[in-house]
């Protein structure tokens, strides 16, 4: 899963990306410190995988990645050339989410670029820099589908009435995902990739010592825009960051932090797009986590493991992470009929520890 890490200047993206990845990316008290558009992987902890492998005894533990981009901070005016982040938008049309780190604390010694602290007045500073990038964007797709159509083709012909609507919505100051995508241009949006579509998760920066928790009208505002919302630290996650995991572990007990923030991120970013867990194990192999949408049957699921087995998909052995753990293995979950067998409409769960059985 791809994440965007998106805010205006000294908002705390930096300090909160090196925190979340541990990456070492630049972080200053200046605007535009971030040049170039980090980008880092990382591993997605999950207890329930650790106790699936310690029971089937599996080797070795391969867990779901997270890839963050950050790229330099939206200034007021980024789609006339101001500042720099707008040039890296590209860099983030790609990914799945954006992250949307919004400064929440009032520490004087973080310069705040517009000279005061409000956090929707940065919202919609950034969110109109997105709304002029996407008309940019589309005004240009337009421009090229136009010609196309006039082949008579009914996809390009579909495609040219939605960007048609969708530049009307993006100049009356629309999102996007405002607008519905037509079946007859299905792939209209992946062509697009407008950044106004995508899930977003309002982060709220809050201060050192302050409580965790998102300014109310931030959090209105998120749900208004049908998006998630949450609280961290950035201070605090870096400096806990540079502390080996028992240390920052009893540090964040001791300062009530609670979660880490990329524990904050991965569950605000699975709820937001709608994400669930099956796990595949056993002795002497692999044990590992796939990520797929909630809904998905098995022999869908079963192609996230490799296109082959889900062409040959014949039947799935499925057992809840918690039976198999309890049970003490595969042999004794199917004695005390806890695994069974599922065809290939079987709506995966999350948690489910699943054995593919299929044809080469």
């Amino acid at each position: 899963m791809k994440v965007g890490i998106l805010g205006l200047p000294n908002a705390g993206k930096s300090s909160l990306f090196n925190a979340l990845t541990r990456a070492g990316a630049q972080a200053a008290n200046y605007p535009f410190t971030t040049v170039e558009p980090n980008v880092a992987i990382v591993s997605v902890p999950d207890e329930r995988l650790d106790r699936v492998v310690e029971t089937v005894r599996a080797t070795p533990t391969v867990y779901e990645t997270m890839e963050f981009h950050d790229i330099a901070g939206l200034v007021r005016g980024a789609h006339k050339g101001e500042g720099l982040g707008n040039r890296f938008l590209a860099n983030i049309r790609e990914t799945d989410a954006l992250v949307h780190v919004v400064r929440a604390h009032s520490d004087a010694q973080v310069v705040h670029p517009e000279g005061r602290v409000d956090p929707l007045a940065d919202v919609d500073t950034v969110e109109t820099e997105l709304l002029y990038a996407d008309l940019e964007q589309a005004e240009r797709r337009l421009e090229k589908v136009r010609r196309e159509a006039k082949s008579l083709d009914r996809a390009k012909m579909a495609e040219e009435a939605w960007l048609r609507e969708l530049v009307a919505a993006l100049g009356e100051g629309r999102p996007a995902r405002s607008v519905g995508v037509p079946e007859a241009a299905a792939g209209a949006l992946g062509n697009l990739q407008p950044l106004t579509a995508k899930p977003v998760l309002y982060l709220a920066n809050v201060g050192e010592g302050d409580p965790l928790e998102v300014p109310p009208a931030l959090a209105q505002h998120a749900e208004a825009a049908g998006a998630r919302s949450a609280a961290v630290s950035a201070r605090i996650e870096a400096e806990l960051s540079e502390l080996d995991a028992e240390e920052a572990t009893g540090m964040r007990a001791e300062l009530g932090a609670g979660e880490s923030g990329l524990a904050t991120v991965i569950r605000e970013a699975w709820q937001l797009l709608g994400l669930i867990s099956f796990f595949t194990a056993g002795e002497g192999k692999e044990g590992r986590a796939w990520a797929i949408p909630r809904g998905t049957p098995a022999r869908r699921a079963a192609g996230e493991i490799h296109t082959d087995i889900e062409r040959g998909f014949v039947a799935a052995e499925v057992v809840g992470w918690e039976d198999l753990v309890a049970a003490g293995g595969y042999t004794e979950a199917r004695e005390r009929a806890k695994l069974r067998v599922e065809g290939r409409g079987y709506e995966v769960r999350d948690g489910d520890v699943i054995t593919v059985r299929f044809t080469p």
